[in-house]
This record gives structure tokens, C-alpha cells and sequence, in this order.
């Protein structure tokens, strides 16, 4: 056999199962359709839920991821004068904005801004607390105020910050500082304890995007109006935090403008009238109380606070010995001293404790009966043989010792009260303080020990425990020109396309009613003899007038003397000097001005305060409302002549 045949495969024809094939393929298909049905199934099932039954939660979800609300804060409404002068407005800055969920290390971030725009601790700490109170994905301004070079180096570098862009906003401007910063305020960041009240009054959603509120003054009490509600603006944003296109807008509304009563050119003149003194000037509208002025001096410039004091300025502020930030007008509590003569004459008269002919002999003191202590009158020869018309003009201590002895702490107490003093005047800035009028329960209450007949008799001339504020003895010496009429001291003459009247008195005082007129007429006959009468106190600082006024000064010790210790102030420090009051309205027949000053540590209030108020009323009288009358009256003769009105000539 051939060897090579031999070694070789065997040849045959392969032997194939095609039926077996045929199974096996059906089978397999079998199977893949099977789990390709199932996978559909699966993947049907997975759209249903994600297109039908939880759609709108998915929609949510993404269009939380794609399309952001993002707060439009209302622009802060305006504040004038009484003319329409602008006093607070609303100036534009540039600041740096940044979305800190889409930054993936904010330490490092910050770090690097440093170099390129300057970014401060106090910067990264002021971010730190409005981040708090923001909600999520929410732009935060991190670097306020930019300069033009700071915005410069951003735009340089913004490619490596996606999540951050210059925007601009608004930030108040108090226009004339000082001489306004107690009436107005200012407002300033909005901080913890802000969040909290705004959150417990349901109103923090209106401050989304808002950084500053209103702290003191007219800008705390109408914060609700000047505010104003904040909209939206819904963006669509990519994933960068970028925002692509704006779908939707609902526009803030502006807050509302308010128009003050007070006089600007007064309220400055005032202030620099009494620049060299520690004291405050009240100046108000007999008709209606309406504040023409309301000077407080020493004062600070309200632009410090908004945006944030320095820690440097705040201190110097705070440390400063004569309190600049206290308003003397409304929180500075003085005993109002020999001023409150003829509110309490009007209560003795229609108390019957005297008559306006009831006559004494004032020898220069009162002897309280049962007792040797002495009460000294100022004039230590006494005024003789004294009435309520001399007591008032001369300011006779021992004749309204007498009358407190006579009417007891209790009537005095309570008639005081109905003239304002120890309440609040209802003023429509919240710094206010009530000054103290002393009764049994007060002194019960504050010291632990019962009232005594000691007690009473300083009280009659407005010393002892007494003790009332610039305001206060304005809104006295107001009723008394308007026979016991009350109207509430009020700053604001109206809010600019608003309804709202101009502010009423929530405490809803009732007018002093009883006293018929002659008890106020002679108690006014008292207050221009002061200024007009030959042994006036305050006849000195108004000779020459163009006007007829009527007044009442007033000296408030500081400390008490001993029962044979005589007043030297050349001996005596500075601040324990007598505080000097001067309480006046004008024209008397009509009045149009009341006047109330303080003067701290200046000494008597006919030698010190009385000129003040002279130059005052001349300014206000003989100046400035001339001279705004005149504008007006040029205005509306404009106005007249362009809807076609002609005045007639007189014949």
C-alpha cells in the first residue's frame, strides 16, 4: 500500500442534523425575543412613569436644574421736604455677584479675588451672612461699590468664573447728612435679628434680593411703604449657572416717595445756629403739629451706616462723650423747669386750687408748713406781692410752690399728663422717650419708697423728679395755643401716589376741654408779658421785633444745692451748669410758629436760650416764609395762566 495513503485523514461526507439546527436557532430567537419584549416592557414601563404618572414632578426637578426665579428687589422710594427739596435718594453701583452652589471651591475662589478685585475679610463675612438667609442658587452679591479698574480686572479674568457677573444696584445717599439724621435715619444691612422679625411678620419673601432695611427714623417707621414689593424675572440657565434667555418677568414695584413736613432751609439754618451747643430746637405747626423742624446737635452723618459702618468709625461714634448718636429732640428726658408755669396755671385755675387774681407775698422762698425747710425762688429778694400774670412773667418759684402744695402731687400728676408729659407724643419716628411725670406709683414702683410732701413741691416748678423732652413741651405750649385742642406732632405731610393720610395718633388723645377760654387767655397774657412786659424774662432777646410773641423761659439745675449753698457757675464744671429752656409761639395773634429749645449746660434760659429763638423766628417770619409764599403764589399764578384762569383786577 502507498505509504503517504496510508497517513492521511480518512475522506467521508460530514454527517449534518438540520432538523437539530432548526430547533436550536428557534429556540435561541426565541429567547432574544423574549428578553427584548421584556426590555421593552421594562423601558415602556420606565416612560410611562417618567412622561405620565410622575411628569410633573420630573418637570419640576428639571426645570429646577434649567430654569432659576430670580429676585428683582423694588427700587426704595424717595424722601422730600415739605417744597419738594429731595433729601434721600437711590444712586447706582456696580457689584459682584456669585452663584456659590456652582462654584466647586469657594475658599480657593476667594483667595484668587483677592489679587484681582480686592476682596476683603469683611467682605467674605458680609457674604457669609446673606448666604444664610438666601435661597439656593440665588446670586449673592460678594463685592460691593466696584471701581471702574476693579470691574476692568474681572472682565479680564471672567472666563474662569462662569458663575459670576457685575451687576448693578442701588444704594441710598442721605444728601445733606447731619442736620437731618435723626429725623430721617438710615438704613443699613439687613441682619440676623432683621430676618427674624421679617420672617415672624410673614414678610421676608418681599425681601429676596434686598440687602439693606430701614433701622432708625422716618426710614424704620415707613419702611412698608418706601420698601415696596419685589418681583421676579424666571431665566433659563445652563449648567455653568449662566443665564440663556429670560422667559418670563413680573416687575417689582417701586416703593412710595414721602413728603416730609419739614422745612429743609429752616432745619439747616437751625442746625448751624446751634452748632456750638449740646441741645436740640423743636420747631412746629400750631394748626396741626406738623414738624417744620427738628434739629439735634451734636449729630453724625447718616451715610456712615448704609453698607455697613466700620468697626473705626463705629467706635469713635459710640465713645464720643457728647452721644452724637442721641436724639436730644425726641430721647433727651431734662427737667423741663420754669417752662411748664403756665401748663400748670390752666390746671390750678380750673381746678379751682386759685383764681387769676389769687394774690401772695414772695419773699425770695416758701416755707413748706410744719417744717423749716426753705424753698428758694431764683430772685433771692423775691418778687413782692405776686399773682398768676406776675408769677408767669416774672417766673416766680414761690408762687407755684404755694400752688403745688395746694394741689398735691396726684391733681398735678394727672393734669400734667393730659398735656403730654410722661407719654409718648405719638410722633411718627419710634426713638421717643416718655420723660417721667412723677406720681406716688412711680415713685413706688422706681425707688422702693413712699411719695412725701418734699416730693410735691419742686415738681410745681418743673424740677424734682420731672423730666420731659424738646418735643414734649412743644406739643404742650401747641395746645396751649389751641385752647386744649390736640393735634399729634407729625413728620409726614403725605405719601406720593398713596391715599394713606397723614399720620393720626394711634393713642387717640383727648382734647383738655374743660378750661374756659378766659383760663387760657390768661395764662397767654402771662407767656407775652414774658417777651413784651416791662419785668419779662425774656423781654431782653425781643426788643425790636417786627412781630408781637409770647414764651417762657426756663433754667433746669443739673444738681441740687444745699438749703445755704449759692448757685456759682464760675466754681462748677462745664456739665453740671444749668440746662437752658425757652418755650415761644408766633405771631401771637396768629400763631404760626412754636418754638422749644434746649441748651445743655449753656445756664439761664432767658440769657441763653431766648436769643436763639429770637433769631428763629425772625429767619422763619421775616425770611423764609416770605419768601415761600412768594414762590408760591408765583406758581400758582403760573399754573392759573396756563389752564387759562384770569384773576380779576381789583376796582
Amino acid at each position: 500500500m502507498d505509504l503517504k495513503k496510508l497517513l492521511s485523514q480518512p475522506q467521508h461526507d460530514p454527517i449534518r442534523d438540520a432538523k437539530a439546527e432548526r430547533n436550536l436557532f428557534a429556540r435561541r430567537a426565541l429567547i432574544t425575543f423574549i428578553g427584548v419584549l421584556v426590555l421593552t416592557g421594562v423601558l415602556l414601563t420606565n416612560l410611562y412613569h417618567l412622561q405620565i404618572t410622575n411628569y410633573e414632578s420630573y418637570q419640576t426637578r428639571s426645570n429646577g436644574n434649567r430654569i432659576k426665579l430670580l429676585p428683582l428687589p423694588p427700587t426704595r422710594g424717595l424722601i422730600y421736604d415739605r417744597y419738594g427739596q429731595l433729601l434721600a435718594e437711590n444712586l447706582t453701583y456696580f457689584g459682584l455677584y456669585i452663584v456659590p452652589e456652582k462654584v466647586d471651591n469657594l475658599d480657593r475662589t476667594f483667595d484668587e479675588l483677592r489679587s484681582i478685585i480686592g476682596l476683603t475679610d469683611e467682605d467674605i463675612e458680609n457674604f457669609k451672612k446673606e448666604r444664610r438667609r438666601s435661597s439656593r442658587y440665588t446670586p449673592i452679591l460678594l463685592k460691593p461699590d466696584l471701581t471702574e479698574e476693579q470691574i476692568a480686572r474681572f472682565s479680564v479674568n471672567q472666563h474662569a468664573y462662569q458663575s459670576m457677573e457685575v451687576r448693578p444696584y442701588f444704594t441710598r445717599h442721605y444728601l445733606y447728612g447731619e442736620p437731618l439724621t435723626h429725623i430721617l435715619g438710615y438704613v443699613a444691612k439687613i441682619n440676623d435679628k432683621d430676618v427674624e422679625r421679617l420672617k415672624a411678620e410673614d414678610k421676608l419673601a418681599n425681601y429676596a434680593g434686598s440687602h439693606d432695611i430701614g433701622k432708625l427714623g422716618i426710614e424704620r417707621f415707613y419702611e412698608d411703604e418706601l420698601h415696596g414689593v419685589t418681583g421676579f424675572e424666571e431665566v433659563e440657565t445652563n449648567n455653568r449657572g449662566k443665564v440663556i434667555r429670560k422667559l418670563r418677568e413680573q416687575p417689582a414695584i417701586a416703593g412710595k416717595s414721602i413728603q416730609l413736613t419739614i422745612d429743609l432751609e429752616l432745619q439747616r439754618y437751625i442746625a448751624e445756629l446751634i452748632s456750638g451747643y449740646n441741645g436740640a430746637v423743636v420747631v412746629m405747626d400750631p394748626a396741626d403739629s406738623s414738624i417744620l423742624a427738628m434739629v439735634t446737635n451734636p449729630s453724625y452723618d447718616n451715610n456712615l451706616f448704609v453698607g455697613g459702618i466700620s468697626n473705626t468709625d463705629y467706635r469713635r461714634l459710640l465713645n464720643d462723650d457728647n452721644r452724637p448718636l442721641y436724639s436730644r429732640a425726641t430721647q433727651g428726658a431734662y427737667p423741663p423747669a420754669s417752662t411748664v408755669k403756665p401748663f400748670m396755671g390752666v390746671a390750678a385755675l380750673e381746678d379751682k386750687v386759685i383764681t387769676t387774681s389769687t394774690t401772695i407775698w414772695d419773699p425770695g422762698y416758701w416755707i413748706l408748713p410744719n417744717t423749716t425747710k426753705r424753698y428758694r425762688d431764683w430772685k433771692r429778694s423775691g418778687h413782692g406781692s405776686t399773682d398768676l400774670y406776675k408769677a408767669i412773667v416774672e417766673s416766680s418759684d414761690t408762687y407755684f410752690y404755694q400752688l403745688a402744695y395746694n394741689m398735691g402731687i396726684d391733681k398735678m400728676s394727672e393734669w400734667m399728663k393730659r398735656f403730654g408729659f410722661g407719654l409718648p407724643t405719638g410722633i411718627d419716628i419710634r426713638e421717643e422717650s416718655s420723660g417721667i411725670m412723677p406720681d406716688r406709683q412711680w415713685k413706688m414702683k422706681r425707688y422702693k419708697k413712699p411719695w412725701v410732701q418734699g416730693d410735691t413741691i419742686p415738681v410745681g416748678i418743673g424740677q424734682g423728679y420731672w423730666t420731659a423732652t424738646p418735643l414734649q413741651l412743644a406739643k404742650a405750649t401747641s395746645i396751649v395755643v389751641n385752647n386744649g385742642r390736640i393735634n399729634t406732632p407729625h413728620l409726614m405731610k403725605q405719601i406720593i401716589g398713596s391715599t394713606v393720610e397723614p399720620y393720626k395718633d394711634p393713642l387717640l388723645y383727648e382734647d383738655i376741654s374743660e378750661p374756659p377760654q378766659a383760663y387760657w387767655d390768661a395764662v397767654k397774657r402771662g407767656m407775652y408779658g414774658v417777651i413784651h412786659g416791662a419785668m419779662g424774662t425774656g423781654r431782653k432777646a425781643f426788643v425790636g421785633t417786627s412781630y408781637r410773641a409770647a414764651g417762657k423761659s426756663g433754667t433746669a439745675q443739673v444738681f441740687s444745692l444745699k438749703e445755704n449753698e449759692t448757685y456759682n457757675a464760675k466754681n462748677l464744671s462745664k456739665h453740671l451748669h444749668d440746662h437752658a429752656w425757652f418755650i415761644a409761639y408766633a405771631p401771637y395773634e396768629k400763631p404760626k410758629m412754636v418754638v422749644s429749645i434746649i441748651l445743655e449746660n449753656a445756664g439761664g434760659g432767658s440769657s441763653a436760650a431766648a436769643p436763639v429763638v429770637r433769631k428763629i423766628m425772625d429767619y422763619y417770619l421775616n425770611q423764609r416764609l416770605p419768601q415761600v409764599e412768594k414762590l408760591q403764589s408765583e406758581k400758582t399764578s403760573t399754573r392759573d395762566a396756563e389752564i387759562g384762569i384770569v384773576t380779576p383786577e381789583a376796582n
